[in-house]
């Protein structure tokens, strides 16, 4: 009885060159918020804690970075998080602890990180 061997293919691991590369990882992201002169920090804090899981102190911390140097990393990870993370971070709602209730979202944006 003789056995046949089918043909080696493109996708055949065992001839493909390309069989050893590792596949790549995309880069992290980052959200980012930004500061303005109408959100409060016990919004921004809230919004931190419930949005990126942070605890109290990190949010505040969080948050008076944005105050004093006009934007802060909140999250990094990956793109689809990211983009979620972002988008619940604009449709948070407005911000009831400010004396004039502010209706527009907080600044936000994603960059991808070096790496």
């Amino acid at each position: 009885m003789t056995t046949k061997t089918a043909p080696a293919t493109d996708t055949d691991t065992r001839t493909d060159p390309r069989a050893d590369e590792k596949p790549k990882t995309q880069p992290p992201y980052a959200v980012i918020i930004e500061d303005d002169d109408e959100h409060t920090y016990a919004y921004v804090i809230e919004l931190l804690q419930k949005v990126c899981g942070h605890s109290q102190e990190k949010a505040y911390l969080l948050a008076r970075t944005v105050d004093t140097e006009g934007e802060a990393l909140v999250w990094s990870g990956a793109l689809e998080v990211a983009e979620l993370k972002r988008d619940q971070i604009r449709n948070f709602g407005p911000d009831f602890y400010a004396a004039v209730t502010v209706r527009f979202p907080l600044g936000v944006r994603i960059e991808a990180m070096p790496g």
